[in-house]
């Protein structure tokens, strides 16, 4: 007859009791149905305000049976990771919105052909009419202001690190603050100004230089922050080893932060793709397309989409195709962070065991 021990299943004395595993749903399930309850005995309409409720209603319900079941210090605990779960849904429900009714509404005009043509000699209140004139003009603009920029804001964020040292330094991080927080009109005034002076026509190229005055800033900071988290160690490896400063940052510590670099490049990029004050007052926009960005004005997505807008009052084709342009806009930023991702995971240090 066997002798071993026969394992004991029983619940061990010292672990409390706790929720199961599915609790939090059926806790949200519970919340929203009551809080549909509240909204229409209260007569409210809102989906939003049904939506604070169940939030409210989730965590209080969260914390009153987790202190019930676990006690207060591990409902305490559950009560915090409900708040960022409602934070978290309170910031993509509008993004998600958006997104939806911008795909709802700018898909009714958006094919080929809208990509394909210009507006030309189409009136605003008629059918027809393209962006293909806004594309060009974004695309060279952003372009241009992205060569001009992106090098500038790579260049002074290195110096910040890894040479910048007393007042120059902390001057040139003074300003970079102060570019930050400025508006795009106050940019796109200033190379007016210039404009001016020299007596020249609204032009593409104009445009881009007030969008490159507002790319630095974010490049500069973003790029600060990669290579602030770049070890020393490597630094010092490298050094060690007798090379150059100025290769050693070529070499070892640009390779290191290129993927952090590259997104925030890309971030910059996505900012100033929206702009459209700077935009209306140096390039001035053109219904027709034109490939030279140095002569003549020009169009740009932004700048296409208040355009159409600003003339839709009674016309439903041009409310059409500025959500069509709102949508193409959306899909050109979602590209650019994609090649942003692929550019950064190819270029990363490889690692392996």
């Amino acid at each position: 007859m066997s002798t071993a021990p026969i394992a004991d299943k029983r619940p061990s004395p010292l672990r409390g009791a706790s929720l199961p595993k599915w609790s939090p749903w059926a806790i949200a399930a519970g919340a929203i149905v009551l809080a549909l309850a509240i909204g229409l005995r209260g007569g409210l309409h809102s989906k939003i305000q049904w939506g604070l409720i169940a939030a409210i209603l989730f965590v209080l319900g969260t914390y009153g049976i987790a202190a019930r079941v676990e006690g207060r210090r591990q409902a305490k605990d559950r009560v915090a990771t409900s708040l960022v779960w409602v934070a978290f849904l309170i910031a993509v429900v509008p993004l998600v919105s958006l997104l939806w009714t911008t795909i709802k509404r700018g898909v009714k005009v958006l094919d080929v052909y809208f990509l394909s043509h210009s507006m030309g000699v189409v009136a605003d209140s008629e059918p027809g009419g393209g962006i293909y004139h806004a594309i060009i003009g974004s695309l060279e603009q952003v372009g241009l202001a992205t060569i001009i920029g992106a090098p500038i804001g790579v260049l002074t964020a290195i110096y910040l690190v890894e040479y910048g040292r007393g007042h120059l330094a902390r001057a040139v991080t003074f300003f970079v603050d102060v570019m930050t927080g400025i508006p795009s009109i106050v940019a796109g005034l200033f190379i007016l100004s210039l404009m001016l002076i020299f007596d020249m026509q609204p032009f593409g190229f104009a445009g881009s230089l007030a969008l490159a005055i507002l790319m630095m800033p974010v490049v500069v900071r973003s790029t600060e922050e990669m290579l602030k988290l770049v070890p020393n160690e490597l630094r010092e490896a490298s050094l060690a080893l007798g090379v150059p400063k100025w290769r050693t940052i070529l070499k070892v510590v640009l390779p290191t932060s290129i993927g952090g670099i590259t997104t925030g490049i890309m971030l910059a990029v996505a900012r100033i793709a929206g702009e459209t004050a700077p935009v209306l007052l140096l390039v001035f926009g053109n219904r027709f397309i034109n490939n030279n960005p140095f002569e003549g004005a020009q169009s740009s997505l932004p700048l296409y989409i208040y355009q159409q807008y600003a003339n839709s009052a009674g016309a439903n084709a041009a409310y059409d195709r500025a959500w069509a342009a709102s949508l193409t806009l959306i899909a050109f930023v979602m590209i650019l962070n994609l090649g942003a991702r692929g550019i950064a995971r190819w270029k990363a240090p490889k690692t392996g065991r």
